[in-house]
């Protein structure tokens, strides 16, 4: 990366910068830099087009990169001249599906992309957009309900969806098989697109932070720290804007208690697919206790309401403090018993060893986070890697396991657990004092933004990287705001990992990625 460098804007997770100081690249560079730079080791965190605040009608594509062993950022951008540019996909596998979210949401059309199609089956591409619909010369784009095709007289295709039995969200799983094995899953998603990037532009609004909470609701405090995180960043651009310490670690403390209740119910649904039936009773009451907990500290057991630009709305008093310790206390014995009964049973080992397997090569190519890659064997992990807020002082190990499989995703859940139990007691037991807000500024207060500025921040989610970037107009409104949530990174690992699979495997594997439908369909 060290030739891509001097062309790039370097930024921390959590700063802003004028928008001046991202570079505008021609596009030949900006390819080159994505390419390159993935190549050496950075990632794709977030890759979108916008109208350029400077000037409406100009399109850009707008990239940024993380590297995780030095901590920082990279962003750069490039204007688009006419409707089309050299896809990046063949050379760089992460760019695959931010390519198609450009040419479904601004009609672009990236030559050469190996399977142009549009993300999401609620907003097919632009009707009339340069990307047409494959006749006259154009590039050939694949509809929404086109999927792909393995031929031979033995194979056959079974569809899932979007429809399910469950009480869960739309979505389409297309399967080629040879009898039961799987040679290829496609997965089509977006059937409630809710508009919710667009809804954002010329913010931030009074529902805006409301907006954040419900981009997916399981991940509530993640998607509210990012938005908080980067409109703090940017409003440090013309005034102090210091977040508390004892407003750090109440936030910290809301993240790891929605990892835990997120972890500890999945563990026991895993538990139900294979039909283990006292984990699967035990966590889904345990889970509750968590969500409890989140609901004694603000009132709401997703932590709705809690994050605010500049700090917390609500503190701790010493009585809740103790309170707190002794929940937690309680629901580590119980989540111990229930948990540890999976390692310890031959029938559920049987079914979690080797099912679904994720190569680490296939991981970095695909730029999997979260559970998913630290599984994988690859030591991804945002309050490690871009730390911020308590996570600076305070560090949590990261959790690995080797295989990929079900498995590992399902041991690296527990180990998550327990170090968050350890995490949460600690900040409990040291809580700083102070107040929760920065400055003395009222909650919510900051909606007045620096022009002709950008700014990133990644919240280690309990699924993985959430990442927010943010740029604002002339007027410091809001021009663009992207919102990726780890969901948009992982659902192709969840395709690979039914390669040559028992299709009868597929609720098991995805339930061990368990992504969201409705972060995916923004």
């Amino acid at each position: 990366m060290s030739s891509a460098e001097p062309n790039l804007a370097v930024l921390h997770n959590g700063e802003a910068l004028r928008l001046e100081a991202v570079p505008r690249l021609d596009l030949e560079e900006f390819r080159a830099a994505v390419i390159q730079g993935v190549a050496g080791g950075l990632r794709v965190a977030s890759l979108f087009a916008m109208e350029a605040p400077e000037d409406a009608k100009r399109i850009e594509l707008v990239a940024v990169l993380g590297d995780d062993v030095n901590g920082c950022l990279f962003a750069a951008r490039a204007p688009i001249d006419g409707s089309r540019f050299p896809s990046m996909t063949p050379d760089c596998l992460q760019a695959h599906l931010f390519e198609r979210e450009v040419a479904e949401q601004y009609g672009l059309v990236p030559e050469g992309h190996p399977w142009l199609k549009p993300v999401r089956f609620a907003l097919p591409l632009r009707a009339g957009s340069a990307a047409g619909d494959g006749r006259g010369g154009k590039a050939p784009v694949i509809g929404v309900t086109d999927f792909y095709r393995v031929e031979g007289e033995e194979v056959h295709e079974v569809a899932v969806g979007p429809v399910h039995a469950g009480v869960i969200e739309p979505g389409h799983f297309r399967f080629q098989c040879h009898g039961e094995q799987v040679f290829h899953l496609e997965i089509s998603l977006g059937y409630q697109e809710r508009g919710v990037e667009a809804a954002l532009l010329g913010g931030p609004h009074k529902l805006t932070l409301r907006q954040m909470e419900t981009v997916a609701g399981d991940t509530s405090i993640a998607h509210a720290w990012a938005y908080c995180q980067n409109l703090e960043a940017l409003a440090a651009l013309s005034r102090p804007c210091s977040v508390p310490a004892r407003a750090h670690v109440l936030r910290s403390i809301a993240l790891e208690l929605e990892r835990l209740a997120n972890h500890t119910g999945d563990l026991g649904a895993l538990a139900g697919d294979v039909g283990y039936l006292p984990t699967m009773s035990y966590c889904g009451r345990i889970r509750g206790d968590f969500l409890n907990m989140t609901a004694a500290i603000c009132g709401n057991r997703f932590g709705r309401g809690h994050l605010t630009p500049g700090g917390t709305r609500f503190d701790l008093e010493p009585r809740h403090i103790d309170d707190l310790l002794r929940r937690l206390e309680a629901a580590r014995r119980d989540v111990t018993n229930a948990v540890e009964l999976l390692w310890a049973t031959p029938s559920v080992m049987a079914r979690f060893e080797n099912t679904g397997p994720v190569s680490r090569s296939t991981c970095l190519d695909l730029g999997l986070v979260g559970p998913a890659a630290r599984a994988c064997g690859v030591e991804r992990d945002v309050r490690v890697d871009h730390p911020t807020g308590v996570y600076r002082f305070a560090t949590i190990p990261v959790s690995t396991a080797d295989g990929g499989d079900v498995n590992a995703r399902s041991f690296v859940r527990w180990l998550e657990i327990q170090r968050s139990i350890d995490f949460i007691q600690e900040r409990l037991e040291s809580m700083p004092e102070g107040g929760i807000t920065a400055g003395g500024i009222p909650p919510g207060s900051i909606r007045v933004l620096p022009p002709l500025s950008f700014a990133a921040s990644l919240i280690e989610g309990w699924r993985g990287e959430v990442c927010h970037v943010a740029v604002t107009d002339a007027e410091g409104r809001f021009a663009r705001y992207k919102v990726t949530d780890p969901s948009f990174h992982n659902w192709m690992g969840l395709a690979m990992a039914l390669r040559d699979q028992q299709i009868s495997d597929f609720p098991l594997c995805n339930k061990s990625f368990n992504l969201s439908y409705c972060g995916h369909d923004l």
